[in-house]
């Protein structure tokens, strides 16, 4: 093995004197903004639980009418706090990314259908990208899984939506799952446009992006890998060619045996 040079030593120190840094700044700021999105999106939810109960009344009222311009009013209600649930949910999903990078939240475990938690991941990818991207499944028959939901979700929205972002055009994700030993494998490929060699050194990498500003935060496969490994005692990793795409490896314990 090499050794190091002065110089290079006191290069890689700088480096990580760098990364530390930046973590420590994206903490504070995770932290001091948390407060303020949490209480207005509580209130979102709210109204949109409220909004729901009342056009309930008001169909119910509608029973044996011929009234059909109101009924399709209250039909366009209805898939329009759809779209405002699905929204706030993804602003959720960065908050919980949020807070997991600034340490300030513990999700608990419980045993958790696998395939379910991914199909509700996919439906909110599906509302924004269906247009143009195909997400086909093939599962595998799945015995229950222990794991945080919440934290889990936010690795597979993660995932997903880089690999939409990664198409150019129209393209196909496709999701399977499978057991691999005494743990579940999950694998996310999609027909993008791959990634770099030196792209692939930096992936994880926390403020690496490739997704023009304003775009990306350069923290989801970070907080991911946090998810992953630290918390599941998993693994994740992928694999990568320019213009055939990527496709990314997830594996953690079926029991996780935490006391």
């Amino acid at each position: 093995m090499t050794e190091l040079t002065p110089q290079d030593e006191i290069a890689r120190l700088r480096e990580q004197l760098r990364e530390m840094y930046k973590h420590v700044a994206i903490s504070r700021l995770s932290a001091g903004i948390i407060h303020e999105i949490n209480s207005p999106i509580a209130s979102i939810f709210s109204n949109i639980e409220v909004l729901e109960k009342s056009l309930d009344v008001v169909a119910r009222q509608l029973e044996g009418t011929e009234n059909r311009k109101t009924k399709q009013i209250l039909e366009t209600m209805r898939s329009l706090i759809q779209v405002d649930r699905l929204a706030c949910e993804r602003i959720s999903g960065v908050i919980r990314s949020l807070k997991i990078h600034a340490r300030i939240e513990e999700e608990g475990f419980r045993e958790t259908n696998f395939n379910d938690l991914l199909d509700d991941s996919i439906r909110l990818v599906d509302a924004e990208y269906k247009r143009r991207v195909r997400i086909a499944r093939e599962y595998a028959e799945l015995p229950p899984i222990e794991c945080s939901p919440q934290l889990m979700s936010q690795v597979f929205l993660n995932i997903l939506v880089n690999a939409a972002q990664a198409i150019e055009g129209e393209g196909t994700i496709t999701v399977r799952t499978a057991m691999d030993g005494e743990s579940v494998h999950l694998a996310i490929a999609d027909t993008g446009h791959g990634m770099s060699e030196d792209c692939k050194k930096k992936i994880f990498s926390a403020g690496f992006t490739t997704k023009p500003v304003g775009i990306g935060t350069g923290l989801g496969l970070t907080i991911s890998r946090k998810i992953v490994e630290d918390r599941h005692r998993g693994s994740i990793d992928f694999e990568s060619e320019v213009g055939r795409g990527t496709t990314f490896h997830i594996r953690i314990p079926a029991k996780q045996n935490r006391r």
